[in-house]
């Protein structure tokens, strides 16, 4: 039954909220962006209520002006890469560390406090699958997430966006094609968060890093291991590597320097870093870091820089 004003439809839909901005967030790879486009589609949706006509539910409705809420802002915008999705070879880890602030950088995704409330799995908003997804085109973007992810028919989707079945499919077809070229493979489904597995090794990884044993931590990654870090363009590959990185570049010193505070962002295995500074007598923001765990061991870290969405997380200002 339809709320009999605009202003209660609203509170109602705020229900929708989380999915909503998940949903912004597959399409942007900003949870800036997200955010702000969230609040756009309520008010659109809110300027136009007076046109719903019922024929699908408020939902599938506001996931629609979502959808092209979001084509409309990515007109003309860049991509949001990694640094491996630069295209350049990985990085010599004792080499200077190369800043590119001007790049529209990915961003992580906090999660909800209850998993459940992730929508769709939570694959579909890990940060290899939100990576791979910023090489599609919007349009491209926007079928593959409505198809695959909402599970939306090909009619729906095509109504949706303004288009045909036939462009629908096709678009979707080569979403497929190039997502499966660039994108995580079936066979590297991550465990949970909360999984014992998870739980073990992250305890060991933050451990590593607090008690300052690099050698300790460098036997903790796969033998093919990315480490990244945006805003740096550099990437590098393997436990030695990453090892020589940290030993080289990380401002820390001794043991007690970094305290780390586990949590989850994008359905994955996180940890807050915070670095001892000196001048505060206080251990400040220092690098946010998704993992991938796969098979008891580290796969990827992105390590993200940027600590301006921190208490969206949760997180302390200082420790």
């Amino acid at each position: 039954m339809l709320a009999e004003d605009p202003d209660t439809f609203l509170s109602d839909a705020q229900q929708y909220h989380r999915e909503l901005l998940a949903h912004c967030y597959r399409m942007t790879g900003s949870l800036h962006d997200a955010e702000d486009l969230v609040q756009e589609t309520y008010l659109r949706a809110w300027k136009s209520y007076a046109r719903f006509e019922g024929r699908s539910s408020v939902r599938t409705w506001l996931h629609r002006i979502a959808t092209n809420t979001c084509l409309t802002a990515l007109e003309g915008r860049q991509r949001r890469p990694l640094p491996t999705g630069l295209g350049a070879p990985s990085s010599d880890p004792v080499a200077e560390l190369v800043p590119r602030a001007e790049v529209p950088w990915l961003e992580p995704l906090p999660d909800d406090s209850d998993p459940s409330d992730i929508v769709g799995s939570r694959e579909s908003v890990r940060l290899a699958f939100i990576a791979a997804l910023q090489h599609l085109s919007p349009r491209q973007r926007a079928v593959l997430v409505l198809r695959d992810v909402l599970q939306w028919k090909a009619a729906e989707v095509a109504e949706a966006i303004g288009t045909s079945v036939p462009a629908v499919n096709s678009l979707l077809q080569r979403a497929r094609a190039q997502l499966a070229a660039v994108g995580p493979s079936e066979e590297s489904t991550l465990p949970a968060p909360d999984s014992p597995e998870a739980q073990e090794l992250l305890t060991r990884y933050i451990a590593a890093f607090e008690e300052y044993d690099i050698d300790k931590l460098v036997t903790m990654f796969t033998e093919e291991a990315i480490w990244e870090m945006p805003p740096f363009v550099g990437w590098y590959q393997g436990g030695p590597a990453i090892g020589a990185l940290i030993h080289h570049n990380c401002p820390a010193e001794k043991p007690g320097d970094m305290r780390l505070i586990p949590l989850t962002a994008n359905g994955q295995s996180a940890a807050a870093m915070y670095m001892w500074d000196n001048d505060s007598g206080k251990h400040v923001p220092f690098q946010l870091h998704v993992l991938d765990i796969v098979d008891g061991a580290v796969a990827h870290v992105v390590a993200f820089l940027d600590n301006s969405d921190w208490a969206k997380f949760g997180l302390p200002e200082s420790l």
